[in-house]
């Protein structure tokens, strides 16, 4: 990999869908996680017994069956459920990402510098009563920026970190490329994991099937793939946000209608919920759960395989998104909670500019763009996840598309089945799918990377890297990368966001909020998170 490209890894088959949770894990992890075999202890437990001791149930509208590895998941309940369990040297805010010290005892004064050094919190152990050593975090960082094992993590760090050192057990020392202050928030990705357990042959694949063992203030009781896992507090924790909770069951229901019910009613199974449906909000306020939105770069997105005339031309993949009625979108299918976009970031990002292209509904100028192309009697399939608010809005797009004169066929599918056939390098035409970046952070050069660069996973999707614009636009991103001055940086990123824009190869069509319903009358601190999952670090019982 490149130095100065903070790139997504090209990653051997297969090892993206275990990422981001569409492959199902392995059984039983180990003994430890209380005889997986077995089958879930319990879906519902409440703790009914009430008290401070209680239970608290959770339900999370995504998988636990992705990988727990925190180098490498990019799976919501993972990522979720890692942020409870494990700890970085800074840990960020879940709402305005604001780094905070978790496993160090402070932020660097001076972000600036190239040279950060960090000391580790006194009496900071792992679940298993063995103490966080510095050998822990330079294990942790050198697997990440290890040039032959392929990390998700490594993308976020590789650009600008050089390397970790140990000064003594309690003191590390990082050492950057060049001043890079966006740095100290990414630290959050680098979770400190112990290394005489991860260490040993075949622990990391037992990290993927969901083995974790970390210092923070939960640890995990039981793991049950597809069903719960489970969490106690972990009561030799002596960080910055203690545990509130003495047990904590994460149920996950992928399927809306079960999930609403889990929450809804006198006789409830859980205290909250996140991806809640739109047309389940009126119903669960009138219940008396409390129900608020997130918005940030949730999005749905068009991916277009440049490879497949005639997707190759820009005006063909402009034509498609002008003939979108994003309006009626953001009407029928979310119900208000989105909007159009118009950059590829969101416009509560701190780096969002209005892009000079904006897709809004112009099924003339669609048309016109399709006759300059020479583009007659299109059909097109578009494969589809099954994400329930995208298959909402996939009629909005067949719709506008099939008034301009293309021919669409509609066709979702299983996550693990569209990406699948992404992974195995099959032919096809435009992919819909949902996406949100800001689990990893909100600074834009972050975003970006993820979704783009010359041996990013998506840029080989769409095959799109080798054209002589793509290269520019990644030596531009280098370039905001490397440039020391917030205000010419954020310009940098500006400039070739209106590049993203006009080029439409992966774009989103709206950005929309995602809605995370709670009870009041037994839940306070909790925030909506404009992100998958949910962040408990903060609340406590009512």
């Amino acid at each position: 990999m490149r130095d100065v490209t903070p790139d997504v890894p090209a990653l051997h088959r297969r090892s993206f869908l275990k990422y981001t949770g569409a492959l199902g894990a392995a059984a039983a992890v180990s003994a430890s996680l209380s005889a997986c075999s077995s089958g879930p202890e319990s879906t519902n437990d409440t703790g009914s017994g009430g008290g401070r001791d209680r239970t608290l149930t959770a339900v999370i509208g995504y998988g636990n069956d992705g990988s727990w590895d925190p180098t490498q998941t990019a799976s919501a309940f993972c990522m979720a459920a890692n942020h409870h369990i494990y700890e970085g040297l800074l840990d960020t805010d879940p709402i305005s990402r604001e780094p905070y010290a978790a496993l160090a005892t402070e932020v660097p004064k001076d972000p600036d510098s190239t040279t950060w050094r960090f000391t580790l919190r006194a009496g900071a152990t792992f679940h298993d009563g063995k103490p966080v050593t510095a050998d822990d975090v330079v294990f942790v960082f050198e697997r990440i920026l290890d040039p032959d094992t392929q990390t998700l993590a490594k993308g976020f760090f590789a650009s600008w970190l050089k390397e970790v050192r140990k000064i003594d057990a309690r003191n590390v020392e990082l050492v950057l490329k060049f001043p890079f202050p966006d740095g100290l928030s990414r630290l959050t990705l680098a979770k400190i994991m112990p290394k005489h357990v991860f260490s040993r042959p075949g622990a990391w694949d037992d990290a993927i099937k969901g083995k974790a063992i970390g210092s923070g203030p939960y640890r995990q009781t039981a793991h049950h793939p597809k069903s719960n896992t489970t969490f106690e507090a972990f009561d030799a924790y002596n960080g910055p946000r203690k545990p509130a909770f003495r047990k904590m069951n994460w149920l996950t229901i992928v399927d809306a209608a079960p999930r609403v019910a889990k929450i809804s009613g006198s006789s409830s199974g859980a205290q909250i919920a996140d991806n809640i449906p739109y047309a389940n909000i009126g119903q669960l306020e009138s219940g008396g759960m409390t129900v608020a939105g997130g918005a940030g770069m949730n999005n749905l997105f068009l991916m277009f395989n440049t490879a497949h005339k005639p997707f190759d031309d820009v005006r063909v993949r402009q034509a498609l998104h002008y003939a979108i009625d994003t309006e009626k979108m953001v009407e029928v299918a979310l119900k208000g909670h989105g909007r159009p976009s118009s950059s590829f970031l969101d416009e509560a990002n701190p780096s969002y500019r209005r892009a000079k292209t904006v897709y809004d509904h112009d099924p003339d100028k669609a048309k016109a763009l399709l006759r300059e192309a020479g583009v007659k009697g299109l059909s097109i399939e578009i494969l589809a996840v099954n994400v329930s608010w995208i298959v909402d809005c996939l009629p909005t797009v067949k719709a506008s598309w099939d008034a301009i004169g293309v021919k669409t066929t509609l066709s979702p599918q299983e996550t693990t089945a569209v990406f699948t056939k992404l992974d195995q390098k099959r032919d096809y035409q435009v992919v819909a799918a949902a996406s949100n970046p800001n689990q990893f952070g909100l600074d834009a050069d972050l975003i970006m990377h993820y979704n783009y660069g010359p041996e990013n996973l998506w840029m080989q999707y769409t095959r799109w890297a080798a054209d002589p614009v793509a290269r520019q636009l990644f030596k531009d991103m280098d370039r905001a990368t490397r440039e020391p001055d917030p205000a010419k940086k954020k310009a940098i990123v500006q400039d070739y966001l209106d590049v993203v824009a006009e080029q439409a190869v992966l774009y989103p069509v709206v950005h929309n909020e995602l809605m995370t319903a709670w009870d009041p009358a037994r839940l306070s601190g909790i925030r909506a998170q404009p992100y998958p999952g949910i962040n408990l670090l903060q609340a406590k019982w009512a």
